[in-house]
């Protein structure tokens, strides 16, 4: 999955294109890939995701984003967010003894502020 086709690794995390933006990520055992993305507040957001082994569950905390991840498939859900914010996406469908610890973040920037960021900024949330 990793070394071809659309979720090829230098084709993960976010992509801003003429109709909003696209997040890719993989879900795996037990992680998310990336596991945390940077995306534009007031903009259209297209999330695809698919999983590398067992069905994953993905879910946005307080918004009404919730899908399944299944292999083999690619589950898309759309979206956006008004304003800034931190969300944690955690696993929410049990996938293994590390489930707990499955989770991911999707940082909303200012609409303004996400242009100016570099690919790798956008998949890095660590703070500075």
């Amino acid at each position: 999955m990793h070394l071809q086709g659309e979720f090829v690794e230098s084709n993960l995390g976010t992509a801003l294109g003429p109709d909003g933006v696209t997040v890719r990520l993989i879900a795996q055992q037990f992680s998310f890939v990336p596991n945390c993305v940077k995306v534009p507040a007031d903009t259209p957001i297209k999330f695809r995701l698919s999983s590398a082994d067992v069905v994953h569950g993905f879910i946005l905390v307080d918004t009404n984003v919730n899908t399944m991840v299944v292999p083999g498939f690619v589950s898309e859900v759309r979206t956006s967010f008004a304003t800034p914010g931190d969300y944690r996406m955690p696993c929410d469908e049990f996938c293994g003894l590390g489930h707990q610890g499955m989770w991911a973040r999707v940082v909303v920037v200012p609409r303004d502020q996400f242009p100016r960021l570099t690919p790798e900024q956008r998949t890095n949330c660590v703070s500075s």
